[in-house]
């Protein structure tokens, strides 16, 4: 027998336990009889505005994702979503093999998404290889998001951090904030924008967005959600949030 509403899929998805846009977020792009199931990452809302603050959030992200994982897991799920941003775990392209078995085997084998593929995946379907990214973080932590991109081998045109100061507040952040950011760091050598930072609440900015700028806009949980899918057999084209569910 399969499960009575999530016959399709069944995705579990971990966050930090102080997110709460990334939860909602993907309720909002699941197809029919596609069922999230959400398991959490115990961490405070500790200080990010210097590097020894967001070295200490990354390392207790770190510590309680296996712990997150496997609560998720006792309800068998199809596959596992770890909605974080890449540089939670990012220590250069070699290490990432390594951390993505470590989490499948905490999710005892199943398929596991995490950013640096889901993002890897939406740009090279797209073709963009010089992107605008938009963050959530200081400088501190913008060092650790353009590490990972040009690691990965793009071309960062222009980046901009939004300035919250904790990963609760990141919550707060505006879609006001988030047009204003876009429509500065676009221009004709971007193209492609990518939003990483699971709390930052953009799968609806950014669809509107495409449809102004007539490019790809990415936002971290929406792009999470499409791999997941597309991994996972689920080819469904859904509208209204954005080129990447509706064309890709």
């Amino acid at each position: 027998m399969t499960d009575s509403l999530g016959p399709r899929l069944k995705v579990g998805v971990v966050v930090p336990s102080t997110n709460t846009s990334a939860q909602p977020e993907m309720e909002a792009l699941r197809p029919h009889q596609v069922t999230n199931h959400t398991g959490r990452m115990v961490i405070g809302d500790d200080s990010m505005v210097d590097e020894p603050g967001f070295d200490h959030v990354m390392r207790s992200i770190r510590r309680s994702t296996h712990p997150a994982i496997k609560s998720v897991v006792s309800c068998r799920p199809d596959c596992v979503i770890v909605a974080v941003s890449p540089e939670s775990y990012w220590e250069g392209p070699d290490s990432h093999a390594r951390v993505l078995a470590s989490m499948r085997e905490a999710a005892d084998g199943l398929p596991v998404t995490m950013s640096p593929d889901a993002i890897n995946a939406a740009l090279t379907a797209y073709g963009a290889r010089r992107i605008a990214v938009v963050t959530p973080y200081l400088p501190v932590g913008d060092d650790s998001v353009s590490r990972f991109f040009k690691d990965s081998g793009y071309d960062i045109v222009r980046i901009r951090g939004l300035g919250m100061p904790s990963p609760a507040k990141i919550s707060h952040v505006s879609e006001t904030q988030l047009r204003d950011v876009v429509e500065e760091i676009d221009g004709p050598d971007v193209e492609a924008i990518v939003q990483v930072g699971t709390n930052v609440a953009m799968a609806r900015l950014a669809a509107v967005a495409e449809t102004w700028l007539g490019k790809p806009v990415i936002s971290n949980n929406t792009v999470l959600y499409w791999h997941a899918l597309r991994r996972n057999g689920i080819q469904d084209r859904v509208h209204g949030h954005g080129s990447l569910l509706s064309e890709h």
